[in-house]
């Protein structure tokens, strides 16, 4: 085992072509949490790189040398003769014992409550970032976006590899289950979703107990590759489902609905800025902090801009709101209503002002 990790010590870490992310890592012990392929891996070799290279010793625990009964009794000792002060451990599962250093950092999906370290939420790449992998910003950058999501891997693969690449990513990393539930809610023609719709469904396919049906949703929610959206001010509502990249629903199927791929294009740029967002029948998403509404209109114009305000008045002079933003692909308009700012933008303008 002391063979193996003298490997890892003296080990060169490689990171190619590296774009520079909105998450960056300092000298604080942390998690680093996030979905497979959203670049856990790339930022923390990143990081190591910037740092004195036998302070260090960074181990991927998916690793099947690894003896974990002899890797618990031999990392400490090791890592103090060796004077190693950071420990980054890539893929870590909790059967492993975290040594007594200045640094740990972990990558994981899902966050660990049993360690009292911080988790670092990695996402995959909002369009803001993935702007950065484009050689010029102009109206094909959307279109990209569109056909590649925000896995940085994407952007090295070639086109003919990358469905099929995604596709056993995920069956490799999830529970058979798991990738179920993925997979109907990537081909449901609704965003709208019980978790026991999705048991019915299931259950006519393969042998399902419920309570494993809802615990696998309930990991899917704590790695973050499904979020549920609320109903506002109706808790027992069915909430919409979202997936974590669009890259996710072109990959698992290939029925297209636009309108729904372009929902949760938006909810995603939301979601990465820390926005707490609510739907409510013919508004797509509410945020109550800011008193604002955003509606997904991928080919509107300004000819029914005002028969879409129209419906959500009553709403809007309910819940005082104060801004309208009609997302769309190419159309920009303004609308003179005598209760709120409505206005009708582009996603490319509209992602970077959100950014802001």
């Amino acid at each position: 085992m002391e063979i193996l990790l003298d490997e890892y010590y003296k080990q060169n870490l490689h990171v190619n072509g590296y774009v520079e992310r909105k998450v960056q890592l300092d000298q604080r012990s942390c998690q680093i949490c996030g979905v497979s392929l959203s670049g856990k891996t790339t930022l923390l070799k990143q990081y190591l790189l910037t740092c004195k290279k036998l302070s260090y010793i960074y181990i991927d625990c998916r690793d099947i040398r690894i003896d974990v009964a002899m890797f618990n009794r031999l990392l400490p000792r090791y890592c103090h003769n060796k004077s190693i002060d950071i420990v980054a451990l890539d893929n870590y599962h909790n059967a492993l014992t975290l040594p007594p250093v200045a640094q740990l950092l972990l990558t994981t999906e899902a966050p660990v409550a049993d360690l009292d370290l911080p988790c670092v939420t990695l996402m995959p790449l909002d369009y803001e970032e993935f702007l950065a992998y484009e050689m010029k910003y102009d109206s094909t950058a959307l279109n990209h976006f569109l056909q590649l999501g925000g896995l940085p891997v994407m952007q090295t693969l070639p086109s003919d590899q990358r469905h099929l690449y995604l596709q056993q990513t995920l069956q490799h990393r999830l529970s058979a289950i798991e990738f179920a539930v993925l997979l109907f809610i990537a081909r449901s023609p609704t965003l709208k979703l019980s978790t026991f719709a999705i048991y019915e469904k299931l259950k006519t396919e393969r042998k399902l107990s419920k309570d494993l049906l809802y615990k696998s949703v309930v990991s899917l929610k704590q790695k973050r590759y499904v979020f549920h959206v609320k109903k506002f001010h109706h808790d027992r509502a069915v909430a919409k489902s979202y997936l974590c990249d669009i890259a996710l629903k072109n990959a698992l199927t290939h029925q297209k609905n636009f309108r729904l791929l372009f929902e949760n294009l938006i909810f995603l740029e939301l979601h990465k800025r820390g926005r707490s967002v609510y739907y409510s029948d013919k508004v797509d998403f509410y945020i109550p902090s800011q008193r604002r509404i955003v509606l997904c209109m991928p080919f509107a114009n300004e000819e029914v801009l005002f028969k879409t305000v129209e419906p959500i008045e009553e709403f809007m002079i309910t819940q005082g709101v104060t801004h309208v933003k009609v997302v769309t692909m190419s159309s920009s308009a303004t609308l003179q209503h005598p209760f709120v700012d409505v206005e009708m933008l582009p996603f490319s303008e509209w992602a970077i002002i959100e950014g802001e």
